[in-house]
C-alpha cells in the first residue's frame, strides 16, 4: 500500500511538473549581445503581460546550432507556437522544419527564414521601404547641381535575407543618381560594375555585400571603414555620403569618419532608433536613423500567435517569396527619425524618456 502511494504522489509530482513547465509560446531571439535584440526582449515581455498564455524567450547568441537546441527545448516543453528570429535565415529552415513536424506553427519574426515551407507567417517591417528611406535622405542632402559626390556602401550579414531587401530598396533610389554622376561609388568595385542598372539580380546583390558587409558587427564595420579610408584618396572624402545597415554599425563607421582629417563632412544612415545612436543624432554625430516601433511588431507577432492558438487565420497585408514558399506577411510601418523631429517620434511617442539622453542647453 506504502509503495503504491509513494508511486501515485511521484507521478502526481511529475504531471504537476510537467503542466508547471508547458510553454504555449516559444520566442527565440537571435542575441543578447545587439541592443536591438534587447529592445525587442523587453518589448515582448511588457506585451506579454497582458496574455493569458505562457511564453518563453530564448537567445540564440548567433549560433544556428544554439538556435537549434533552442527550438528543440521549446518543443520539449509543449509550444503551440514559435516566433523565431533567425540568426542565419537560411540554416534557420531546419529549425522550423523541426518545429512544423511537431506541429508546431511558425512565425518568422524580423528576418525572414528562407528555403522551406514550414514556415506559416512573417511579421515585419517593409525592409524594402526601409532602404529607400536611407537612400531618399542621402540624395535629399546634396547639393543640387554638385557631381562625384563621394558615397561609400555598407551592408549587412551576407546571411540575412533582410540585408538584401535593404540593399535593394536604398539601390532602387540611389543607381539613377550614381548612373548620372551625382555619386560616385568609393569602396565597391562590384557595385561599380553594375551602377548603370536599377534592377539587380539577387546574385549580383550578394557579390556588392559580399564585399561591403559588416556582419552587423560594430567591430567589423570600424575595421572596413577605416580600411576604405587609408585606401581612398583625399579627393574620395570632403563631404562624404554613407549607407550604413543599421544602428550599430553606423556609430561604428561615424567614429571611424570623424576621426579622419580629410573628411569635412558626412551624412550618415542608420535605423532601429537604438538609444546610443538616437544620443549620437541629438550630437549631431548620425545623420538619421529609420525608426521601427518595435512595440506593433511585437504586437503584431503576439496578436498573430494569440489567434492561431484560438484556431484563427492572422490578417495578412503582403507576400514574401523565400524560395520554396510564398509566405503571408504582416507589416508595420517606419519613420524616419532626425535630429529635427527626434523629439515628436520617439519622445512624445513614449517609445522613450526624455531623461534617457542628454540634451543640448537652450
Amino acid at each position: 500500500m506504502k509503495k503504491w502511494l509513494l508511486l501515485a504522489v511521484f507521478l502526481a509530482l511529475m504531471i504537476a511538473s510537467v503542466l508547471h513547465f508547458a510553454v504555449d509560446v516559444g520566442v527565440v531571439l537571435p542575441t543578447n549581445v545587439e541592443p536591438r535584440w534587447v529592445q525587442d526582449e523587453t518589448r515582448f515581455r511588457e506585451a506579454l503581460k497582458t496574455t493569458k498564455y505562457s511564453v518563453e524567450i530564448l537567445f540564440s547568441q548567433g549560433s544556428p546550432a544554439k538556435e537549434r537546441e533552442n527550438v528543440e527545448a521549446l518543443i520539449a516543453k509543449g509550444i503551440k507556437v514559435l516566433i523565431i528570429c533567425p540568426h542565419d535565415a537560411v540554416a534557420a529552415a531546419a529549425s522550423a522544419e523541426l518545429a512544423k513536424k511537431a506541429g508546431v506553427y511558425v512565425i518568422s519574426y524580423d528576418r525572414l527564414i528562407m528555403n522551406t515551407e514550414a514556415v506559416d507567417y512573417y511579421v515585419t517591417f517593409d525592409s524594402v521601404e526601409v532602404g529607400r528611406a536611407m537612400g531618399r535622405f542621402l540624395v535629399e542632402k546634396v547639393k543640387p547641381g554638385t557631381k562625384n559626390n563621394p558615397l561609400y556602401l555598407y551592408a549587412g550579414a551576407l546571411s540575412d535575407n533582410n540585408s538584401f531587401l535593404f540593399f535593394q530598396g536604398a539601390w532602387e533610389i540611389l543607381q539613377p543618381k550614381i548612373a548620372d554622376g551625382t555619386f560616385r561609388i568609393i569602396n565597391s568595385s562590384e557595385a561599380q560594375k553594375v551602377q548603370n542598372k536599377k534592377n539587380l539580380t539577387r546574385g549580383e546583390m550578394a557579390k556588392i555585400i559580399g564585399q561591403i558587409t559588416t556582419n552587423w558587427d560594430f567591430n567589423v564595420a570600424k575595421r572596413k571603414a577605416e580600411d576604405d579610408l587609408t585606401r581612398a584618396r583625399a579627393a574620395d572624402k570632403g563631404t562624404v555620403y554613407i549607407l550604413a545597415p543599421n544602428d550599430g554599425t553606423a556609430r561604428a563607421i561615424a567614429d571611424a569618419f570623424r576621426a579622419d582629417k580629410d573628411v569635412k563632412e558626412y551624412y550618415i544612415t542608420g535605423q532601429d532608433a537604438e538609444k546610443a545612436s538616437v544620443q549620437y543624432i541629438i550630437d549631431g554625430k548620425q545623420s538619421m536613423t529609420v525608426f521601427k516601433d518595435v512595440r506593433i511588431l511585437v504586437k503584431d507577432a503576439i496578436n498573430a500567435a494569440q489567434l492561431l492558438l484560438e484556431g484563427k487565420k492572422p490578417t495578412t497585408t503582403a507576400v514574401y517569396d523565400n524560395g520554396k514558399k510564398k509566405v503571408p506577411a504582416i507589416q508595420s510601418e517606419i519613420q524616419v527619425v532626425t535630429k529635427d523631429n527626434v523629439k515628436q517620434i520617439l519622445i512624445d511617442s513614449g517609445y522613450y524618456s526624455e531623461k534617457d539622453f542628454i540634451w543640448p542647453k537652450k
